[in-house]
């Protein structure tokens, strides 16, 4: 699909948001699990990208009998400065809640099935879903998640008119839960090979922005989930704070380590820089730099 580029300066500071790439192994290798937003919706309406969203004034509300840690250490696992203890941990619990929500995964370990289901009903008649969690006695799981990634939409976003501070997750996908769309935020969920998922937006099967795009060129440096999930836990995560710029009348959006970023030291093997050509953005080097 094209991609719609965008030219207006948003004065507004970044949205905090919690994004999730699901991981599991299959027989032909890693694989993430990806959503499509609804076409009518406002933010990147018809793009895959992985489950997740802003970050609620419930989530920081979240009693800390129902976290299984503190939030000292989830504020500290995220490795800002400055950052609120109520918003790291509503960081987590936003993940696990977006996660929840837009694919009908719950990230818990050893999940009755039928308490699943309840957990579902309870949500769909209203009850939000820390407060559901709450009333089946279930623990918010954030062990579940490890940090990967904070990217930060610059001030001239390049597809769309908001901002996100948007923290990115990695997760194992619970055993014996299949993934669901609620045809309402998201149309379709799909499981794919990192190169897969970058063959397929090469094809114009499949519609991605950029923070998708150079995340599934990371992963598609790994094995196995177990590798992605002993590398988040190895590092803190990477910040990432794109700088757009005009060359030669296209957008160029750069990234740590590219000449024209202001951080020369880069975070992963692979493009820093992407440019809007041909309505979508694509390294220098095409799909065989996207794919190392």
């Amino acid at each position: 699909m094209a991609i719609q580029l965008n030219h207006q300066e948003v004065l507004t500071p970044p949205a905090p948001s919690a994004t999730v790439m699901v991981l599991r192994d299959s027989p032909d290798g890693l694989e993430v699990l990806m959503v499509k937003r609804h076409s009518n919706s406002g933010v990147l309406g018809g793009v895959h990208v992985f489950p997740g969203g802003k970050l609620d004034a419930l989530d920081c509300q979240t009693p800390p009998s129902q976290l299984e840690q503190s939030a000292e250490d989830l504020a500290a696992s995220l490795y800002e400065e400055s950052l609120e203890l109520a918003t790291g941990a509503g960081l987590y619990v936003a993940a696990l809640r977006e996660t929840f929500e837009e694919c009908g995964l719950l990230l818990h370990r050893e999940l009755p099935l039928h308490v699943l289901g309840e957990l579902r009903q309870q949500v769909r008649a209203g009850l939000g879903f820390v407060a559901a969690m709450a009333q089946l006695g279930l623990p918010l799981q954030t062990s579940s998640l490890k940090p990967w990634a904070r990217w930060i939409t610059p001030r001239v976003p390049s597809v769309m008119n908001r901002r996100f501070d948007a923290r990115f997750f990695v997760a194992l996908a619970p055993v014996g839960q299949d993934a669901l769309h609620d045809d309402h935020e998201v149309t379709e969920t799909v499981w794919l090979t990192p190169e897969a998922g970058l063959r397929r937006y090469w094809s114009g099967e499949l519609g991605l922005v950029p923070a998708q795009i150079l995340s599934l060129s990371q992963l598609a440096c790994y094995a196995s989930a177990a590798d992605v999930m002993n590398a988040a836990s190895a590092r803190p995560p990477f910040l990432i704070a794109p700088e757009p710029m005009e060359l030669e009348g296209q957008r160029v959006m750069c990234y740590p380590g590219d000449p024209s970023h202001s951080v020369t030291r880069s975070l992963w093997t692979g493009p820093t820089r992407l440019i809007f050509q041909n309505n979508r953005f694509e390294p220098e080097g095409g799909l065989a730099a996207l794919l190392g």
